[in-house]
C-alpha cells in the first residue's frame, strides 16, 4: 500500500507531462498548417480544439483515478 501513496503521485505527474508535449505539437503543428493553409483556418482550428479537449480529458481521467485510488489507501 505504501508503494501505492509513491506511485500515484507520481501517475498524475507522468500524465500531465506527457499532456503538456501533446498538447503543445498538436497546436504547434495547427498554426503551422493555418500559415500554411489560410483558407482551411476555420476547420483546422475546429479540429485542434476537439484533439485537445482529448487530450485534456485523458489527463483529468488520471487525475480522477488518483483520487479514487488514494480514498483507498486511508
Amino acid at each position: 500500500m505504501e508503494l501505492l501513496g509513491l506511485a500515484l503521485p507520481l501517475g498524475v505527474g507522468i500524465a500531465a507531462v506527457g499532456s503538456g508535449l501533446g498538447l503543445g505539437r498538436a497546436v504547434g503543428s495547427a498554426m503551422e498548417a493555418m500559415g500554411r493553409q489560410p483558407e482551411a483556418i476555420g476547420q483546422i482550428q475546429t479540429a485542434m480544439i476537439i484533439g485537445a479537449a482529448f487530450i485534456e480529458a485523458l489527463t483529468i481521467y488520471a487525475l480522477l483515478s488518483v483520487f479514487i485510488l488514494g480514498s483507498k489507501l486511508g
